[in-house]
């Protein structure tokens, strides 16, 4: 199928309308957007990135929903504007740490019912995670290009292959702590229209140093593929098996032509109950290169949740 174009029409501007708040978390500080309202009802919209962006990635969906709910959109730890965790390395930034430090700040900033969460990348495991121990708060949950079953290297893009296990091996600290390869390459090269110098600079920002890059490293060595790393499969599996099962509703975001969320795993989240899909153009960084779409999709759907 030929790739569409994002519609050019539509500006996807590098300017971040939202100051950051920051609040104490295990030891550190987790920087967030906090706007909107909830209302009386207490709607919240959480939107969680992956690697190696961060709250950034939301800036131009966000203004399209804002008046649904408060919005909440945290820089994972060790990623945009949050702290960093000291003398990292191998393991540091685990899907665990991440896991462990999300859930303590949702708890810290008043997150608890009627949550609606918006989904990528690394984010949506986080997020999927998240709902699956806490299904009484999950009002809605909206994804896109989302880790949703363990896989194996033939699930993998051929494209991305050869440079992820390169990540995942012993020349991993070379090309991503040294190199700056997810920043400098991998980003910008996973998009339909590319990033404006700004926006790139803006991810660049959190990752000058090789120490401040480990998040970015540790995010390819999680991914359950082959089954390694196993606690990362399980969790998967598990919230896989709670989605399969779930009547939450849910929007799939379905990204064309996409990267990650492809084939098998796309056809298994066509079997899931109450799923609403909605076909953007993009790759794998979806927000950068349909925002206005996304975010017109959420404010369409999101009124329509119980």
């Amino acid at each position: 199928m030929t790739a569409q174009l994002p519609d050019q029409d539509e500006t996807v501007s590098p300017e971040d309308p939202f100051p950051r708040r920051r609040v104490p978390v295990l030891g550190t500080e987790m920087s967030y957007v906090d706007v909107g309202d909830g209302g009386a009802g207490g709607d919240t919209i959480v939107f969680l990135h992956g690697n190696p962006t961060s709250s950034y990635l939301w800036r131009n969906v966000i203004p399209h929903v804002q008046h649904l709910g408060r919005c909440i959109a945290p820089d994972l730890v060790g990623m945009g504007e949050s702290g960093k965790l000291p003398h990292p390395e191998r393991g540091t930034y685990s899907f665990a740490a991440h896991a462990e430090h999300l859930a303590a700040f949702l708890e810290a900033v008043g997150v608890e019912r009627r949550v609606t969460l918006v989904l990528h990348d690394w984010g949506s495991a986080l997020g999927f995670d998240w709902a699956r121990r806490h299904p009484e708060a999950v009002r809605g949950l909206a994804f896109t290009e989302a880790i949703v079953t363990p896989m194996t290297w033939a699930d993998w893009p051929a494209s991305g292959r050869k440079i992820f296990r390169t990540m995942r091996g012993d020349d991993g600290e070379t090309v991503v702590l040294e190199k700056n390869v997810f920043v400098e390459r991998i980003l910008p090269a996973s998009t339909l229209r590319g990033l404006s110098p700004e926006a790139h600079e803006r991810y660049r920002q959190p990752f000058g140093t090789p120490e401040d890059r480990w998040p970015t490293l540790e995010w390819p060595r999680q991914i359950p593929l082959d089954n390694v790393p196993p606690r990362v499969r399980d969790v998967v599996a598990q919230y896989g098996v709670w989605l399969r099962g779930s009547a939450v509703p849910k929007l799939f975001l379905n990204a064309e032509p996409g990267w990650l969320l492809v084939g098998r795993p796309r056809s298994l989240v066509r079997r899931w109950p109450s799923l609403t899909e909605v076909t953007v153009p993009g790759a794998h960084f979806v927000p950068e290169d349909s925002p206005h779409a996304i975010g017109r999709a959420l404010a369409d759907w999101i009124p329509t949740l119980p």
